[in-house]
């Protein structure tokens, strides 16, 4: 989208990737950490294994990488002061602040079903939006939506994983929004969140951005294949498969929508 607009800057736009991926190693330690300590990760888990539930790593060790990985991001943060100005602090310390309290915290908030709505908002609105404005130097319409079908995905990735853990989840009181409302429900937010994501393009195409936008398309054979395995799944095995896809699709559905707005 900078690109687009002339405004592409490097540096910003690099300091804006560190600062993503550090919070994001640092809300995946907090999680491993935190869901252990409440109880979350288990012997019945399925999935890849968590470091410090297997005991592949101590609980004090995992809380200080954390604390590490969320110091360096805040680092990286700071940097963008130069093109975001003091609302780049609010912005670095809310990301921060939401990492841990996904799991963490008193009142956690994936254990009340809002960490859905939370990774919509930072991985989708925050991330698009505000990587926009460090270059650009303001934010538009069109920058703010480009975060929409990008948060959805991120969200789909959270409720795959969610939908594995469901009954394990429950039984630590974990209430996701596949444990408050069901396997049904979660199919349903899963195959509604793929189809607004594809649909998003159009409105760019009938903005004037041409028809190259509707790139992501391409992945519609896919997202349709992700909506036929959630239903048909019936052992972890293909749950784990399926998380991992997600991601991918994320990926691919991203690098079209860049190249289709960059041509």
């Amino acid at each position: 989208m900078a690109a687009h607009d002339h405004r592409f800057d490097p540096a910003a736009a690099g300091l804006c990737l560190a600062f993503a991926l550090l919070v994001q190693v640092g809300a995946n330690f907090a999680n491993d950490y935190y869901d252990f300590a409440h109880g979350a990760d288990t012997a019945a888990r399925v999935g890849p294994r968590r470091a410090v539930a297997s005991g592949l790593v101590p609980p004090a060790a995992m809380r200080r990488a954390m604390a590490a990985a969320f110091a360096a991001a805040f680092a990286a943060g700071l940097g963008l002061i130069h093109w975001g100005g003091p609302w780049m602090l609010a912005v670095g310390a809310a990301s921060i602040v939401s990492g841990v309290a996904y799991t963490g915290g008193p009142w956690p908030l994936g254990y009340h079903g809002l960490g859905d709505v939370f990774v919509f908002v930072f991985f989708g609105l925050v991330a698009v939006s505000v990587t926009y404005f460090v270059q650009a130097g303001r934010i538009t319409g069109y920058a703010v939506l480009a975060g929409v079908p990008m948060g959805l995905l991120a969200a789909n990735i959270l409720l795959v994983n969610n939908y594995r853990d469901a009954e394990t989840d429950a039984a630590a009181n974990k209430l996701t929004l596949v444990v408050r409302f069901g396997r049904r429900f979660a199919r349903a937010q899963h195959a509604a969140s793929l189809g607004a994501a594809l649909a998003a393009p159009f409105l760019y195409a009938a903005a004037g951005f041409g028809a190259w936008c509707l790139l992501p398309l391409l992945a519609a054979p896919l997202a349709w294949s992700h909506i036929r395995r959630m239903a048909a799944a019936g052992a972890p095995a293909e749950d784990v498969a399926l998380l991992g896809d997600t991601g991918r699709l994320m990926a691919v559905y991203a690098g079209l929508f860049a190249a289709g707005i960059l041509i």
